[in-house]
Formats: C-alpha cells, sequence, structure tokens
C-alpha cells in the first residue's frame, strides 16, 4: 500500500481477522498533536495486548487494551511502543519536530490529546485514556531520558516495556523472600520479558537457582547466553527435583506447561506467576491444579506501588541502572530486524500472531 498514512485494523473478537487499511488524516482540535511513528518494535507483548483487548478486569475497570487508540464501536488498533515525531501541532508547550518514547497505534501516525506538557514529555488526556493505567499514557521527550544512549536506540521499543516487566517480577521476587523457593522456574524462558526476568534476577547475589524452561531446539542457544543458571526443554521438567521448593513464571499463559509444572511438584511449588498470554491459542487446561493457586502478573500495577513506596525519582534511577547493564548485553542476545511500510507491519503482526517468529530477532518495524 503506498498510502502516506496507514494503519492496521484488528477484529476485536478475531485477532486473526486483520486489514491494513488507508487513513485521512482530520484536523487537530485544540491541545492536540499529530504524531508520524519513526520507529516500533513487534514483540510477543503485542499479542498479549491483542488477547487482553476487550474488558478482562486488568485495569479494575470495564476497560481493555482496545480502548487505548480506538472507540467501542471501531475495530481495534494494536497498542505498540516506539518513537514518534510531532508533524503537527495545536498542544502548548509541544512543538512540531519534537520526539517522544512512549505507547502509539499500530499505525503511521497517531493523533495524541495533550496535557501536563512539560521539559520530561506530556500524558494524552483522551478522555477514554484517563481511567487507564498512567504508566501508558506518558509520552518522555527523548532527550529527557535519563538513561537514553543514541547506540541503544533500536533496543528501546524491542526491549525496554519487557525488561521492565521482568526487572519488577524480580522486585516482587525480592520483596517477597522469594517465597521461600530454592528454585525459579521461568517458562518461555527465550522470551524478552523472561530474559529481564532473568538478567534482573542474575544481579542479586543471594537468590534462588534460576532454570530457564524452553523448546529443546532453544536448550542449547539459550543456555549459551548465559542468563540463567540451566535452561531446559520442556520434556524434561520431570527430570527436576520435586522436593525442592520451586516458584515457576509462566511468561505465555501455556497450560500444558503449566500442568506439568504444577503435578510434578504439587505443594513444593511455593507460587505461580502468570505474566503474558502469547500463547494466545494453547488450551488453558488449568482447572483443578494441585499447588498454589496461579496469580497474575500485572506490570502497571507493580510500578505505581514502587513509585508510591520509592517515590517517582528513585523508581526511575533503579531502572535507569539496572536498564544500562542490560543494555551492555543486549545486542549479544538479541539482533534488530527491521522492516519497512504498512505491508511490513501486517505480515509482522501475522508473524508474531503465529508464533514463527525468531526470539533471536527483536522486529522493528518503520513506517
Amino acid at each position: 500500500m503506498s498510502a502516506t498514512s496507514w494503519a492496521i485494523d484488528i477484529d476485536r473478537d478475531d485477532i486473526t481477522q486483520v486489514q491494513l487499511i488507508e487513513e485521512t488524516g482530520v484536523p487537530l482540535a485544540p491541545g492536540q498533536v499529530r504524531v508520524h511513528l519513526d520507529s516500533y518494535a513487534m514483540t510477543a507483548n503485542n499479542i498479549t495486548y491483542a488477547v487482553f483487548g476487550k474488558p478482562a478486569g486488568l485495569f479494575g475497570n470495564d476497560q481493555g487494551y482496545w480502548d487505548f487508540f480506538a472507540e467501542r464501536d471501531a475495530p481495534g488498533r494494536l497498542p505498540v511502543w516506539g518513537f514518534a515525531t510531532v508533524t503537527e501541532s495545536a498542544a502548548e508547550g509541544v512543538s512540531v519536530g519534537d520526539r517522544f518514547y512512549g505507547y502509539y497505534p499500530m499505525a503511521s501516525d497517531a493523533v495524541l490529546t495533550v496535557g501536563k506538557a512539560g521539559p520530561g514529555g506530556f500524558s494524552d488526556v483522551t478522555p477514554r485514556r484517563t481511567t487507564l493505567p498512567p504508566i501508558y499514557n506518558n509520552y518522555q521527550r527523548i532527550e529527557a531520558l535519563p538513561d537514553y544512549r543514541a547506540a541503544d536506540h533500536d533496543y528501546w521499543p524491542v526491549f525496554r516495556p519487557l525488561f521492565l516487566t521482568g526487572w519488577l517480577i524480580a522486585d516482587q521476587f525480592e520483596d517477597e523472600g522469594d517465597y521461600g523457593v530454592q528454585q525459579i522456574l521461568i517458562a518461555s524462558a527465550s522470551s524478552k520479558t523472561a530474559i529481564g526476568l532473568g538478567f534482573a534476577l542474575g544481579l542479586r547475589t543471594d537468590r534462588p537457582e534460576t532454570i530457564g524452561l524452553t523448546s529443546a531446539a532453544n536448550v542449547e542457544a539459550l543456555a549459551a547466553q548465559g542468563i540463567y543458571d540451566r535452561v531446559i526443554s520442556y520434556d524434561q521438567i520431570m527430570t527436576l527435583n520435586a522436593s525442592t521448593p520451586a516458584a515457576l513464571v509462566d511468561m505465555a499463559g501455556n497450560g500444558a506447561v503449566t500442568r506439568t509444572v504444577h503435578s510434578h511438584f504439587g505443594n513444593q511449588l511455593q507460587a505461580s506467576i502468570v505474566v503474558g498470554k502469547s500463547h494466545w491459542d494453547a488450551q488453558a487446561d488449568v482447572e483443578g491444579l494441585p499447588g498454589p493457586e496461579r496469580q497474575g502478573f500485572f506490570a502497571p500495577g507493580r510500578s505505581q506501588k514502587r513509585i508510591a513506596d520509592w517515590g517517582g525519582a528513585a523508581f526511575g534511577q533503579k531502572i535507569a541502572e539496572a536498564w544500562l547493564a542490560f543494555m551492555d548485553v543486549a545486542p549479544r542476545l538479541t539482533s534488530v530486524d527491521k522492516r519497512s511500510g504498512g505491508d511490513a507491519a501486517l505480515a509482522a503482526y501475522r508473524e508474531m500472531l503465529s508464533g514463527q517468529a525468531d526470539p533471536k530477532k527483536g522486529i522493528v518495524v518503520v513506517p
């Protein structure tokens, strides 16, 4: 498609039904800006957004991820993380040419409603967004990001939100005394969120053993990255010592893996945390599991708790230190795979949805 402006519409009831469309820009209302997306990432995390696009209780209200960028009677617009440049402004404090990192729709361009603009950025105050988690509504000026380095630019959309989630899970483990376990099993261990978790846990000197669970084909390459203490295949779960207290962090909502771990460890499984749902089409099969009740992990809620505990500045500093340490190793973990244009964006979504994307690559779309 050769349109100067494009977007991708997704059926809210069937996320396999997707369409690339042309868009005509409408005049801005006072307080709005138009941005052109410079680049964004397509990861398994985005599939989780699609799965929970409709209200699912995550936000404590009747909203879901589709509510960020589309009205209820319109097709879904998938949220993505990336960079954008302001091309038109009717808002005070934001000028044409300003560049921001944040949450955008899967499209070439977007209109945002500016609130609380300042040196660090602004918040989107579109009415339907004001009751959604603030972390998704903040747009940060690139120049104001304390831990931004130009060399890391392409890794920001690929890893930043996923690393933050992994870091927050690691923080919760430390906060909870590691739930009293001696080993932490991390399913879908090749995923970027899992790698963030493994890296963050590895920064601690006194911690449980980390065991990455992955498919047999990925074991050797993943073990060579040195993120986990051990890496085993899913069919080796039963070889683990079932008498050793353990915790499971499930990154993809794969019911078969969850059942195997729960059945093997039983009451020695002290915590079972489910983070994402990238395996959206996998059989849930989680009824009547032995061991603990599964608990969901919601990164925005954990972020808000820690900001309240520590203050925003201290929270940001802790993240910055961990992020910069991770950026020193990220290039050897994942290569950037750049795709350009609307057709490539559509193909990237379908590739990720099918589960065929290479976990060793980070897909970056350049609209």
